[in-house]
């Protein structure tokens, strides 16, 4: 549903734009927020920080349109903003443009233009939070982006026009790489961080052909999220073909015999997707948090190596797809019940 803030002073527009929209509204296509001015409309953007876009007048009292523009571009860059004002003369419409404006509507209104401008500014708005939104979910990509974007990816006006908190359905996958804590006591810093980079390498490949995203990297485990159709299947999918490909790399050296081998869990359901971190410290991670994630941990930490785990409603979400073999009842970490657990093989 789009959120529209209307800043205009007629006490008449309100009610005209409610029976105009009012199909829209009633389908909970649209949500409008009013305002009679732009110190009004600011405020009202600090209650509704998912305000996608803006419908002004110019000529307000306390703050007119333009100023308003302004004070928009500097705090909430995301949100873009529709000037409809009587006063349609080409310095009025260029100051406008300068200043941030989507796009320019004269009054008397056409509301039938109106709503052809809002669509087509809201899918400008969905189209630029949908790209924003991937890079920040994919944890990887941060390697590549510039260290300015990255700032403002963790401002606040960011954060808080950006990411609404909110429950979604997922699949979680835990990889976890058997035994590496070995290596690590063993062998140099540089060839036990180049070891484990390489092994990643392998499996994020795996997880992205498959349409999942890095959620973090977890010492020398990886938590990856899949959602979307067919989210449990194409996890599973991701995991067969990273323990395919994890087994089939040769030992470290001569010198050293270890063979990787990966312990996976993966677990389906509901979690709440949101902005975890500390804001003061602009350390927030674009996260899933819940029962199903942590089941999906438990269940890796209850596999052996070259295993794959999961609960009995995953298994019987996917048993018609994939080849499982049940291996009983087992005790997960703060379960207070046994868990039937079953392992995937191909």
């Amino acid at each position: 549903m789009a959120k529209i803030l209307v800043a205009d002073d007629e006490v008449d527009l309100e009610m005209l734009i409610k029976q105009k929209f009012r199909q829209k509204i009633r389908e909970q296509e649209y949500e409008f927020v009013f305002a009679v001015n732009g110190i009004d409309a600011l405020e009202k953007i600090r209650l509704h920080p998912d305000v996608d876009i803006v419908l002004s007048d110019i000529n307000m009292p306390e703050m007119d349109g333009l100023t308003l523009l302004s004070r928009l571009s500097e705090s909430s860059p995301l949100i873009k903003s529709v000037i409809v004002s009587a006063y349609g003369d080409m310095e009025n419409i260029r100051t406008a443009m300068n200043r941030g404006a989507f796009d320019f509507i004269t009054k008397p209104i056409n509301f039938e233009d109106l709503s052809l401008t809002m669509e087509k500014t809201i899918k400008h708005v969905v189209q630029i939070r949908e790209t924003l939104k991937a890079i920040r979910e994919n944890s990887i990509l941060k390697m590549y982006v510039d260290e300015t974007v990255l700032n403002f990816m963790g401002s606040r006006e960011f954060e808080s026009s950006l990411m609404a908190n909110e429950s979604v359905e997922a699949s979680i996958v835990f990889i976890d790489i058997c035994s590496f804590t070995s290596i690590s006591e063993n062998e140099s810093p540089d060839t036990v961080v180049k070891l484990l980079n390489s092994y990643f390498e392998v499996m994020v490949k795996e997880i992205i052909a498959q349409g999942g995203y890095i959620d973090k990297f977890i010492g020398d485990a990886i938590m990856a999220v899949f959602r979307g159709d067919y989210h449990l299947d194409r996890a599973i999918d991701a995991a067969l073909a990273v323990r395919m490909k994890i087994n089939t790399l040769p030992s470290l050296s001569q010198n050293v015999s270890f063979v990787p081998k990966v312990s996976i869990g993966i677990n389906s359901g509901e979690m709440i997707s949101g902005n975890i971190g500390s804001a003061s410290l602009r350390r927030l991670d674009y996260t899933v948090i819940g029962d199903t994630v942590n089941t999906a941990q438990r269940l890796q930490s209850a596999a052996s190596p070259g295993q794959i785990l999961i609960n009995e409603s995953s298994f019987m979400k996917v048993k018609e797809s994939f080849n499982c073999r049940k291996v009983g009842e087992a005790s997960l970490r703060h379960k207070a019940d046994q868990v039937i657990v079953y392992e995937v093989l191909d």
